[in-house]
């Protein structure tokens, strides 16, 4: 597949494998599991240029994908996280770091400290793996976010229930204002690149 194909069943498969399974004609069962053979035909049906399309190439796209947005097993595909639809997902909960983060803004920041994290458009809170995640995934909405810290250890101790759901995106239905502060580490600045300042040659 070239790059504008690849993009393209990729926007389709985020589409429907997290929001609308329907409008493809699709069942999605109770842990967000879509038939492979299924999906491809539905995709088939509705973009005559997919008809090469097979399902050694939804697999190598999952496989690559830098995020582990997907899954692949036993013939099914489904997505791991980024739900607007109602679904059980039953994702790994061992292993959770003792600190994960969350991209806020300067305004929202003081009410999450005091009312906690929860669900907005999204059926669950995503939570990032490290520090530099969160501030590219805060990016998406502002210039210059503001991270917050989340102990997990003491949340889960709490009873909070939180899945390792890709690559570095972790996922739950709420974090109380108690298990959140406001970090205190700062962007590191890359390094000049040689040269810079100099003379113009």
């Amino acid at each position: 597949m070239n790059d504008e194909e690849v993009e393209t069943l990729g926007r389709t498969m985020a589409g429907v494998l997290r929001h609308f399974p329907e409008r493809y004609g699709l069942e999605m069962d109770t842990h967000g599991w879509v038939d492979l053979r299924d999906f491809l035909t539905a995709v088939q049906i509705r973009n005559k240029r997919f008809k090469f399309l097979r399902p050694h190439h939804v697999v190598g796209l999952i496989e690559t994908d830098p995020k582990g947005r997907y899954q692949f097993e036993d013939g099914k595909i489904r997505a791991t996280y980024g739900h607007s639809v109602d679904i059980d997902l039953d994702l790994p909960t061992e292993g959770i770091p003792d600190v994960l983060f969350y991209p806020t803004t300067e305004e929202e920041t003081h009410l999450l400290l005091e009312a906690g994290l929860r669900p907005s458009d999204r059926k669950m809170v995503h939570l990032s793996a490290t520090f530099e995640a969160a501030m590219e995934a805060g990016r998406v909405r502002i210039q210059s976010p503001v991270i917050l810290e989340v102990d997990t250890q003491a949340a889960r101790a709490a009873g909070a229930v939180i899945m390792k759901a890709g690559k570095t995106v972790y996922t739950t239905k709420e974090i109380a204002g108690e298990f959140l502060r406001r970090s205190a580490r700062v962007e590191e600045e890359l390094p000049p690149s040689e040269g810079a300042g100099g003379p113009a040659a």
